[in-house]
């Protein structure tokens, strides 16, 4: 029996006598969504909680996220244990969250995982936004549609609508918003490092020194046959031990490349994020396609995990991986944004990103980045030697993307968008 509530992050004041602005979301730490509410609260005033559950229920969650990236086979959902499952998990927790709301409240519940509140939030008298930050733009019948249609009691009791790009939207919705995401130029994963700051932070991981496998220092475990060397070419890809992010296939890429490049792959610890039950398979994974690699080129991959129990470390240790970086990847096979991409861009870094999703929204080919198709395995390489290969072409992409970033891609214009979507809501 699910016995979990609603946990608190940001204060919740119900006795404020003013209506509330609260934020609903899966975790507090790890992802783009807590990283977002993060900063979104630093600049303007709204309450944050998260919700609970158990093992089932995180894996109906992400299934549903694959279905809405078109990754998952969409007759699965008429089993209607599944549905249950999540419902009966959300219904204890409704109950719990419309006893503190009043009428004229706010809710925005992000992503899939709290969608299921909306109903109990709706007979509270709160007005209900729903911010659905990931999707594809596919075929509703690939498995947006299989949502839409198992959940259309919660999508009704929604007032408005937010995602990153239109065709991520459900049909019908009565009023939306399209808000890219952001990230916060000072904040400690973005902020300025000297290159002494960055040799520090990479040294004390392990990553440059003569640590090897399984390391732990600072709450980073390092995986390594040998040390990055100071005069190598670095790749990077930053990202959760995903399915979607294609880390089998960020290892694959070290083959073909020069002998003096080398690739970092870096992730939050899977073990610490339930709402992604797939990421120790996914490690496992890499590991098997590490296990393939002739010496030569495993010794010249590197592998990154992070912990979410010190968040600034976190922060710090994945700022200074995107500025050693001579290239940063996104190799996604679906992206609802990509937010590292962002970060990577606000550093003036080049980028060679997959031709999907919210990466085409930030990336134009050639103007600031490179797009690839994901699945072309010789194309992404040719991308990022060409990169490689002509530090020109590097510092004009890395100038434009930094510019372009900083004039959309700012907490400051994020927080700007969200008051419209507060007051506007019906």
């Amino acid at each position: 029996m699910v016995t979990a509530t609603l946990t608190p992050v940001w204060e919740i004041d119900p006795g404020s006598g003013k209506p509330l602005v609260v934020h609903v979301n899966a975790t507090a730490t790890g992802g783009g969504v807590s990283e977002l509410l993060r900063g979104l609260l630093r600049h303007q005033p709204a309450g944050w909680a998260v919700i609970g559950g158990n093992a089932d229920f995180y894996a109906v969650t992400k299934y549903l996220h694959n279905l809405l990236h078109g990754q998952a086979d969409p007759a699965r959902l008429a089993d209607p244990a599944m549905v249950r499952t999540y419902r009966a998990t959300l219904a204890p927790q409704g109950e719990w969250f419309a006893r503190r709301l009043s009428a004229g409240d706010v809710v925005v519940l992000h992503d899939p995982q709290t969608l299921g509140l909306a109903p109990a939030v709706k007979a509270a008298g709160a007005r209900v936004v729903w911010h659905c930050h990931i999707g594809a733009e596919i075929a509703p019948e690939r498995g947006p549609g299989a949502v839409w249609r198992a959940f259309a009691p919660e999508l009704a009791a929604v007032d408005a609508v937010v995602t990153t790009m239109p065709g991520f939207a459900p049909p019908g919705a009565r009023e939306l918003f399209v808000v890219p995401p952001a990230v916060d130029p000072a904040a400690t994963k973005n902020r300025e490092l000297t290159a002494d700051e960055v040799a520090a932070v990479l040294a004390g991981i392990g990553l440059t020194t003569g640590l090897t496998t399984g390391r732990a220092s600072a709450g980073v475990t390092v995986r390594q046959d040998a040390p990055l060397p100071a005069g190598a070419r670095v790749v990077l890809q930053v990202s959760r031990w995903d399915p979607l992010k294609d880390m089998p296939g960020v290892v694959r890429c070290v083959v073909g490349l020069p002998k003096d490049v080398h690739v970092v792959l870096a992730g939050t610890e899977p073990a610490e994020i339930p709402d992604d039950p797939e990421g120790l398979a996914v490690l496992a994974e890499v590991d098997a396609v590490l296990g393939g690699l002739p010496d030569e080129d495993r010794a010249r991959v590197h592998l990154v995990n992070i912990s979410l129990t010190d968040p600034e470390r976190n922060a710090l240790v994945v700022n200074a991986l995107q500025r050693r970086a001579d290239v940063v990847l996104q190799k996604s096979l679906q992206e609802g944004f990509g937010l590292t991409v962002t970060e990577a861009m606000i550093k003036g870094r080049p980028v060679v990103a997959a031709d999907v999703g919210g990466l085409r929204l930030q990336v134009t080919d050639g103007h600031n980045g490179l797009l690839v198709d994901p699945a072309d395995l010789a194309g992404v390489r040719a991308a990022i030697t060409r990169l490689l290969d002509d530090p020109v072409l590097c510092r004009e992409l890395g100038d434009r993307a930094r510019a372009g970033a900083l004039e959309r891609y700012t907490m400051r214009r994020f927080a700007a968008d969200y008051l419209k979507v507060i007051h506007r809501t019906p």
